[in-house]
């Protein structure tokens, strides 16, 4: 049994999968990119890691 949508509830639609229709697909997205929905992060950036130089005067 699969879960329903997670923006309005209805059963999902294979097409759209995980979402019911495209309207709550695109719903979604625009919680993404309306930074509505945030994935927390560290204080360190793995990909580009602090600078160990330090800098003399």
């Amino acid at each position: 049994m699969s879960s329903p949508c997670p923006i309005c509830g209805k059963p999902v639609v294979l097409t759209f999968r995980p979402f019911c229709s495209k309207r709550c697909a695109d719903v979604d997205l625009q919680r993404w990119l309306s930074d509505r929905y945030v994935v927390p992060g560290t204080d360190e950036d793995e990909e580009n890691p602090p600078s160990t130089d330090v800098a003399r005067e």
